[in-house]
């Protein structure tokens, strides 16, 4: 401990940059704290990607047990026990809190101190922060308190028991129609998990002309049919402007839309979200937010404050689990190392619908808008007649955006089996800095999925 403070450094928060960078800090012989008011894992291991994935497996044995007759197999009934599915998803949420909570058991440094933190102020070496019951005067404080769903201004919603990111495991009533307002990447995957338990779905999208709005059209609009072929409805409006309960349902009427109100059994909020950092006492050492509440940050994730820094999503950006977890490299690195590591970093992501959406840097209407010089390459799978072919799952299509005067990766899209493991193939090459004809002219094992990603370019 430096300038007798109780620790080095506090960390707020046990997402996914805190507790790797907790422990790291700590070999690297500084006392560090961890002060998390709830769970460990962050919304990732709470309710977030590892159980939704459990759950959207689920979903997808069930989708496949319905096609089962078209690969020569006879289910005679494909029943769905929900609330099982349900305890499954929470099953691996607690197995993997449970690890973490282990862990940490005992540990003194990194010390876990439960409660909710709040710093109260700077002082003569470090800052004062309340955690629970406790005052603690620590070094450096680096905040990860994550977000939580953002609640749209909806008409008579403080009535309603809606369903939203954080609560859906609680809910084991499977809807009979569910009406989902959000049609981005959360919308999506939740959409067709409960179509594939056997609720009918309505997706309502505000202000936008279509899903995934960030994604070229072409891709959008793919996504779009791809999940209107399993019987999801979407509807597109100005905003959801009121909701009512009536008998054993409710009706969600819209802005703009047509029709004008959607009646269904139950509401999924999937709107977006909103940080945690409302009753951190930012304001007391000068920390500044955006007008949605985000925290703003370099390139080294450091505050405009010194000696307090952001990880994971409550600084905006690409809120994604494997860029929180690359937060914890770059604040080791500005923290206990050479300073090198910044959040300059090619970012991939997926969206698990089926097939999924694998996606890594720019998107076509992106790449021309920065003036490059571009060359689309497109690959589309029901062509295909590999292993996609073989396997019966040959939906979607590979776009690649390359420039044309060098032949690098500008961005991809993978919209295909296995998608989000796919598109690392053309990530790797934008890390690398290699153009497109290293993996053109590699010899990729045949039948393969990855062969797909060869003979898109």
């Amino acid at each position: 401990m430096q300038n007798g403070t109780d620790y080095d450094v506090l960390i707020i928060g046990g997402g996914q940059a805190g507790i790797p960078l907790a422990y790291k800090l700590a070999g690297e012989d500084r006392t560090v704290a961890l002060a998390e008011r709830k769970d460990l894992g962050g919304s990732c291991v709470n309710f977030g990607c590892s159980p939704t994935k459990a759950a959207i497996a689920s979903a997808k044995v069930a989708f496949q047990a319905r096609r089962a007759s078209e690969y020569g197999v006879e289910i005679p009934e494909v029943r769905i026990d929900f609330p099982a599915v349900l305890r499954r998803a929470r099953g691996v949420a607690e197995t993997k809190r449970a690890g973490l909570d282990k862990g940490l058991q005992g540990s003194e440094n990194p010390a876990l101190i439960r409660g909710h933190a709040r710093i109260e102020g700077k002082e003569q070496g470090g800052f004062r922060v309340s955690v629970g019951d406790r005052s603690l005067l620590v070094g450096q404080v680096v905040l990860n308190t994550g977000t939580r769903t953002l609640i749209p201004p909806i008409d008579g919603l403080d009535a309603v028991d809606y369903i939203d990111a954080g609560n859906w495991m609680d809910r084991e009533d499977l809807p009979g129609h569910l009406v989902l307002v959000g049609g981005s990447y959360i919308g999506l995957e939740m959409a067709q998990f409960y179509r594939r338990m056997g609720s009918d779905v309505t997706v309502v999208v505000g202000s936008s002309d279509h899903v995934a709005p960030v994604e070229d059209e072409d891709v959008s609009e793919a996504m779009r049919g791809l999940l209107a072929e399993e019987g999801i409805r979407f509807v597109f409006c100005e905003r959801a402007q009121g909701v009512a309960t009536d008998g054993d349902g409710l009706t969600l009427t819209l802005d703009g839309g047509d029709p004008a109100e959607v009646r269904a059994t139950h509401l999924f909020l999937a709107t977006g979200r909103r940080p945690n950092t409302d009753d951190l006492g930012l304001e007391n050492v000068g920390v500044e937010t955006d007008r949605r509440g985000f925290i703003e940050t370099d390139e080294r994730l450091a505050t405009g404050a010194e000696g307090i820094w952001a990880a994971g999503d409550i600084r905006g950006g690409p809120m994604f689990t494997h860029t929180s977890y690359d937060d914890h490299r770059v604040l080791l690195s500005q923290m206990a190392g050479d300073g090198s590591r910044t959040t300059d970093r090619v970012v991939p992501y997926a969206v698990f619908t089926d097939p999924e959406l694998g996606r890594v840097g720019m998107t076509e209407r992106a790449a021309r808008e920065a003036g490059h010089e571009v060359e689309v390459h497109r690959f589309d799978m029901e062509g295909e007649k590999g292993k996609a072919f073989e396997l019966g799952e040959n939906k979607g299509f590979i776009k690649v955006v390359a420039d044309a005067s060098n032949d690098r990766v500008l961005g991809a899209a993978v919209l295909t089996a296995e998608g989000g493991e796919l598109v690392h193939i053309y990530e790797d090459l934008m890390n690398a800095d290699q153009p497109l004809s290293v993996v053109r002219e590699a010899v990729y094992i045949h039948p393969t999925l990855a062969e797909d990603i060869q003979s898109a370019i």
